[in-house]
């Protein structure tokens, strides 16, 4: 169920920063023939365009929103890989008791939950049409634990994993190899005031582009990624006993 890069055509949803641009500018490295870069604001990506030599193609994409998410369906009909990508943090190191969290909770699972739920159903029929072709779900670490500074954003990346999960199980007839991202810190914007050492979005990219080239299921794009997937996948209780403190 391994993924050709050189001469697919993908999509990429959440395209203009971050893990996304870098997987459309990995993608373009590796020889993809078209790449659909989706955005809340398409004109973000003027500069991919320009450079791309027509090979990117963007596209007007909230993936909250059900009218861009059929208009990109009705667009990109040649699509073979769906990468999705977008996602949000709303809230970050507030007391449990803030009343916000309910708020960030309910943005966050809509985009990082529902969103590829929602893109995947409507390029479902595209991808049974490429004979089966591939959906990437870029969801986090935290997927595994939450992550308190961030509770909601985890609990949202946790639901992204259990949606790969059943996206695997719903399309597997129809022969859609479906794989699941995990990254840990990342240097991107949204992780800017992460205090942990973190891997540049190009190498996160071109690790995340291998582990579709080999047919994982489970990419683990950075040390962070693996130490925290191996632990989980071993036992996941050992996520969340507290790192000893030093005396």
């Amino acid at each position: 169920m391994a993924v050709t890069i050189s001469g697919t055509t993908a999509l990429v949803t959440g395209a203009n920063r971050g893990i996304g641009r870098a997987l459309v500018q990995a993608l373009l490295e590796r020889g993809a023939t078209r790449v659909y870069a989706g955005a809340r604001r398409p004109e973000t990506l003027a500069d991919l365009v320009e450079t791309s030599g027509g090979r990117v193609v963007p596209l007007q994409l909230d993936v909250t929103n059900a009218s861009d998410i059929a208009a990109a369906a009705s667009v990109a009909t040649d699509v073979s890989l769906v990468i999705n990508n977008a996602g949000v943090v709303s809230r970050a190191d507030a007391p449990f008791t803030d009343v916000q969290w309910l708020v960030a909770g309910r943005e966050e699972y809509e985009v990082n939950a529902l969103g590829p739920l929602a893109v995947t159903q409507a390029f479902a029929p595209v991808l049974a049409r490429q004979g089966g072709g591939a959906v990437a779900n870029v969801a986090s670490v935290v997927s595994f634990v939450s992550f308190p500074l961030a509770a909601t954003y985890s609990a949202s990346k946790a639901a992204t994993h259990s949606i790969t999960q059943w996206t695997r199980q719903a399309l597997r007839d129809q022969g859609t190899y479906v794989a699941g991202v995990y990254p840990g810190p990342i240097d991107t914007d949204m992780a800017a005031d992460i205090p942990l050492e973190k891997t540049s979005a190009r190498d996160a990219a071109h690790a995340i582009l291998d582990g579709l080239s080999r047919g994982d299921e489970d990419i683990l794009p950075d040390p962070t990624a693996k130490q925290m997937g191996a632990l989980f996948f071993s036992g996941p209780k050992q996520l969340e006993t507290p790192a000893p403190v030093a005396a």
